[in-house]
């Protein structure tokens, strides 16, 4: 699952591709911007943790990740 992550006064948005469920990062997601740490931390399919400070969050997509066409296709 593909998740993007716009985070404010940074050109460029944050994408990683997530393990976790969609219902999964939209519970972390409302845990984070209701409790009291103040960041909101996902981990990506490598493991890798993206901690993100929840008072910089400008929005968050959570789309299906849609493989990706390699090579060309005879129409």
């Amino acid at each position: 699952m593909e998740v993007k992550i716009g985070v404010q006064f940074a050109p460029r948005e944050l994408v990683l591709e997530s393990a976790q469920s969609p219902t999964e990062v939209e519970q972390a997601v409302a845990q984070a911007l209701s409790g009291r740490d103040g960041v909101l931390t996902l981990f990506d399919e490598k493991g890798r943790r993206v901690i993100v400070p929840v008072d910089k969050l400008a929005y968050i997509e959570i789309a299906e990740s849609s493989p990706r066409a390699v090579g060309f296709t005879a129409a």
